[in-house]
């Protein structure tokens, strides 16, 4: 019987593929046998998916190959679907095996949240991965050609996003750029597109300077988009959505933005936890086994305020590193490390040469935060993949 301890990773997300690669340079061989498990044989970067989702970006330049990030020799991957966890017995049911673990760390991402408005699950798009991207790129360009054989058809050329966070803003900054051109290419008067945005809360970006929010929100109404702040989705139909005020927006393109909740693998698996997400210790262990770790969308971290961080690419990027060197040191019976998230700031692009940000607290709007934007995503691909994957990407 072999008494090298046995990792399995769950998800190759940013948290995930940060603590398998951590992992693969602090680890001795054969000091521990470490396996990364993912549905998809590439890793795909969540802040990068709003481009191609409005076609202003290929879908490629959004994903990694995750044969080109390990080290065959020091992590086993395995391309397959967890279909349960059994903490209980230390093992992992995938869809075509089982896998034993002395340690798991679960990453496996989130899943759209709804909030329980009938028709989001069935009738809305969602920008959650490749494929789902790909269908959204493809049905926007479908409309336009569709349009062009019903011109009384005003809801083909009528796109409503749902949710003014991140995600939401900076698909419409996207969207909103690409209309133009999609207008000359199918030869559809520009005047006709309407572009409606969808916020609950008060504010669009909730939580965000309320100046650069206001920056935001006139940049964007500039390229076209309308604003229906502090209004709610009340349902979604084959023809459009409902609003909270009685409101109909007749649409053939509802794209929900709007939150995002921990994955239901997590719950089946019998941790205590809220709307998909565990609050995980100091460590970022369960309380309730202290072999599982679990980091990015599916952990559950508050905030001096006492309440939960955001599930964002950052803190999954640093869980993945504390949660690899706290592996390491649990092999090697060494001190854990807390885990202390360090917010450097955050940027949300507005399409083309606009963006808004706050980094190291200093504000930025406009060409510099676009640039500092990308020289975000340049430092992670460098993190992951070093200057061979920024050439890969056409960084330089």
């Amino acid at each position: 019987m072999s008494t090298v301890p046995r990792i399995v990773i769950l998800g190759a997300g940013y948290g995930g593929v940060l603590t398998a690669l951590r992992l693969q340079k602090e680890l001795n061989y054969n000091e521990a046998n470490v396996t990364l498990v993912n549905k998809h044989d590439y890793h795909y970067i969540t802040t990068h998916l709003h481009m191609p989702a409005a076609g202003t970006d290929n879908p490629e330049n959004a994903r990694v190959s995750i044969s080109k990030l390990i080290d065959e020799f020091k992590i086993d991957f395995v391309k397959s679907t967890v279909v349960q966890i059994k903490p209980q017995e230390k093992k992992v049911i995938l869809e075509d095996g089982t896998l034993s673990y002395d340690y798991l760390v679960i990453g496996l991402g989130g899943e759209s949240e709804t909030f329980g408005i009938p028709g989001l699950q069935e009738f809305a798009f969602n920008i959650r991965s490749i494929n789902s991207v790909r269908l959204i790129r493809e049905h926007i360009e479908y409309q336009f050609a569709k349009f062009k054989r019903e011109p009384e058809r005003k809801d083909y050329l009528t796109f409503v996003v749902g949710g003014a966070g991140f995600t939401g803003i900076e698909f419409i900054g996207e969207l909103a750029d690409r209309i133009p051109k999609l207008c000359k290419e199918f030869d559809v008067d520009p005047s006709l597109v309407k572009i409606y945005n969808i916020e609950a809360a008060p504010t669009a970006l909730p939580g965000f300077d309320p100046e650069l929010v206001e920056y935001a929100m006139q940049v964007l109404a500039d390229k076209g988009v309308t604003f229906k702040i502090a209004t709610a989705i009340k349902e979604c139909t084959p023809e459009g959505v409902i609003l909270a005020s009685g409101e109909t927006i007749k649409s053939s393109t509802v794209v929900w933005t709007g939150g995002i909740r921990g994955n239901r693998l997590v719950e089946q698996a019998g941790f205590e936890a809220m709307r998909g997400r565990v609050k995980v210790d100091s460590y970022l262990r369960t309380e309730q086994y202290e072999n599982v770790s679990i980091i990015g969308d599916c952990s559950l971290i508050l905030n001096e305020q006492g309440r939960p961080y955001p599930p964002t690419a950052q803190i999954a990027m640093q869980q993945g590193v504390t949660c690899a060197y706290n592996l390491v040191a649990s092999i090697r019976n060494q001190p854990l490390r807390e885990f202390k998230f360090d917010n450097k700031g955050v940027v949300a692009s507005l399409g083309k040469g606009e963006a808004i940000g706050i980094v190291f607290g200093k504000k930025l709007k406009g060409g510099t935060a676009a640039m500092m934007k990308k020289l975000i995503d340049m430092r992670y691909l460098y993190m992951i993949g070093g200057i061979s994957l920024l050439l890969r990407k056409g960084k330089f």
